[in-house]
């Protein structure tokens, strides 16, 4: 009996969030298809990242004997896109399109087009999921400019969230104390932030970087003892120019705190492995992670930071919501706010709404975490055993199990069998003469 044909376009072969992300699900779906589907893979890009990662990655070598040209020459079973929904079209018999969705309160519509297009949508967070179902439109003729009817998610959606690999972030009792040149630093207590610093003025851009390190140094200005603060950031890539760029912004928002006895901020550059990640996350020195973020799909670098059981300071709304207890970190609240124009996009529109954090209350924990530790460690401690026990890559694979039990039975080439046939004798015929 033939197998099922699935093909899967994503961009699991580029170094980024999405191909992180990309990767996991793909694996998730070969560890439990391999056997009963004939599984093929058409790597696509992702924005302006770089390529290579499997290449550079011995443990994902695997993925290589399923890719294949972006050519099709039949219509498969199973299309799966990993990509944003604007991309997905009905290629397969059965579509299944999987987007982190957008950090705001709504998407476009045609990102809500792009899913009514597939038989199933699957998203990263309940954020995420919300933002589809809450964007609703009327469609407009060009022309007459006549209302037409309304453009709404009619495809169902559902979470299949970004699973942590337990087996490379992990709690380290010894880490490597050189990792990421961290043991130089003179402080021995270090925030850390991980994330892009992308477009938009101080306080508006998505990351919302810039308020980081302003609220940084504001708190910790004129101090005797004081914190730092370590950027593990880039603008696009690792590269000069993009280090040059960040090191420009963080300038500019130094000379706007009026003071000159300020804290330390340090700033890693570079593309570092998961393992390499893991260490730093454990490095004694670093006693904690922070996020101002605007908004998140899912927010998998505080997921991967739950597993050395330290504290997290980050704001109250979007996609980590999911996997942070309330109860195990701090969480610091605020307001909806209109997309900044100079954080807008064709797809992060003015109109849609993100978050502000109240930047008192930022202040605050920034400086009770630094001076009382000891008050937040044990949340630190509880944070990792939940997101463990309920998000780790194996959880995830039973929900996308769950998910790919939707995909109807298709109909099957087979070989016919035919039965033997005895052979039959037939009466010799005599020749018969006609009468006169």
């Amino acid at each position: 009996m033939s197998k099922n044909s699935c093909v899967i376009y994503a961009p699991v072969d580029t170094l980024s969030g999405y191909g992180s992300r990309a990767r996991d699900t793909v694996k998730s779906i070969i560890d439990l298809k391999k056997d009963e589907w004939d599984i093929k893979i058409i790597p696509c890009p992702w924005g302006n990242t770089s390529t290579g990662f499997i290449d550079e990655n011995p443990e994902w070598h695997f993925l290589n004997k399923y890719l294949i040209p972006g050519q099709l020459t039949q219509q498969p079973d199973i299309f799966i896109w990993i990509t944003i929904p604007t991309e997905f079209q009905k290629v397969g018999k059965y579509n299944i399109g999987i987007t982190a969705g957008l950090e705001t309160n709504l998407v476009p519509g045609d990102w809500v087009e792009g899913c009514n297009r597939m038989d199933l949508v699957l998203t990263s967070s309940e954020h995420s999921k919300k933002a589809f179902q809450d964007s609703k439109y009327q469609r407009v003729n060009d022309k007459t400019k006549q209302v037409e009817g309304t453009v709404e998610l009619t495809t169902p959606v559902e979470v299949i969230f970004e699973g942590i690999d337990t087996n490379i972030y992990k709690h380290l009792d010894t880490p490597n104390k050189e990792i990421g040149a961290l043991n130089t630093i003179p402080e021995d207590f270090c925030y850390l932030f991980v994330g892009h610093w992308l477009q938009g003025d101080v306080s508006e851009d998505r990351k919302n970087v810039g308020l980081l390190v302003k609220a940084f140094f504001e708190v910790f200005k004129n101090k005797k003892n004081k914190p730092a603060l370590i950027l593990k950031t880039s603008l696009v890539g690792p590269s000069y120019m993009d280090r040059d760029e960040v090191l420009k912004r963080f300038q500019m928002i130094r000379e706007s705190v009026n003071s000159t006895d300020l804290p330390n901020i340090y700033l890693l550059c570079g593309e570092f492995t998961d393992e390499e990640m893991n260490q730093i996350y454990n490095h004694p020195k670093v006693k904690a992670m922070v996020t101002l973020t605007k908004g998140e799909g899912f927010g998998r670098p505080l997921l991967e930071f739950t597993q050395s059981k330290k504290p997290i300071l980050a704001t109250n709304w979007s996609g980590h919501l999911d996997f942070l207890n309330k109860d195990f970190v701090s969480l610091i609240n605020g307001t909806l706010t209109n997309v900044h124009p100079s954080a807008a996009n064709q797809w992060l529109l003015k109109e849609f709404k993100w978050f502000s954090p109240d930047t008192g209350q930022a202040g605050f924990y920034l400086k009770d975490m630094f001076e009382n530790y000891k008050n937040y460690v044990d949340g630190g401690k509880r944070q990792a055993y939940h997101a463990k026990t309920n998000f780790s890559f194996e959880k995830m694979t039973e929900k996308m199990a769950e998910y790919l039990k939707r995909i109807p039975e298709f109909p099957k080439q087979v070989q016919l069998k035919l039965p033997q046939l005895k052979k039959i004798e037939l009466p010799k015929l005599q020749k018969v003469e006609a009468n006169g």
